[in-house]
């Protein structure tokens, strides 16, 4: 009888840690042998070509012209007892014109941050390099439809919504390119 409670307790346990077992099978990190090897979920990283060109230009001309005239005679009988006039005339030509082009081209490698209810990707990235002293810094964030990557996990800049493309640059260089501050200050108080 004994040989049959240690059985029954034998089989019972077996059936409490059955139920306990977990499977291998994970349906969220899932992949198929055959599927593309494309990002699909946070963690996973994914490589952006980043072709952006820009221009703007802007022009403006404008003109104005002004003249007045103010004269007054006192007279008493036919003796001019006082006679004034008063002229004021300006002129004002102005014109300006803006001009700014501007192209970026590099790849960085993003990481998948989080997957949106539709099914899109938001992600973000950052690559530093440094070119003969010079720190240069590209940030890159984002949402990505699954359907424009390419089978080779990279995506065109083009195609990522919401898209913040921030390229700065750090040293002597960039240093130079920068207006002094005095100048700075002239332009602001208008001189």
């Amino acid at each position: 009888m004994s040989r049959c409670r240690t059985i029954l307790a034998a089989g019972l346990a077996a059936i409490a840690f059955a139920g306990q077992a977990q499977s291998l099978f994970r349906e969220e990190s899932f992949r198929g042998l055959t599927a593309d090897n494309k990002a699909f979920r946070p963690g996973d990283v994914l490589t952006v070509q980043v072709f952006e060109n820009s221009s703007a230009t802007s022009s403006a001309e404008t003109g104005t012209r002004r003249s007045n005239h103010l004269q007054a005679d006192l007279a008493h009988g036919s003796n001019k007892a006082a006679q004034a006039a008063l002229s004021v005339a300006g002129d004002f030509d102005g014109g300006g014109r803006t001009q700014r082009a501007s192209r970026l081209l590099t790849t960085v490698t993003v990481t998948v941050q989080e997957v949106l209810p539709q099914g899109q990707l938001r992600i973000a990235g950052t690559q530093a390099v440094t070119v003969n002293e010079e720190a240069q810094r590209v940030t890159l964030e984002g949402i990505v439809r699954p359907v424009d990557i390419s089978d080779g996990n990279v995506v065109q800049s083009t195609r990522i919504a919401q898209a913040r493309i921030t390229y700065v640059g750090e040293g002597d260089l960039s240093d130079r390119n920068r207006r002094a501050w005095w100048r700075r200050f002239l332009d602001a108080v208008g001189l």
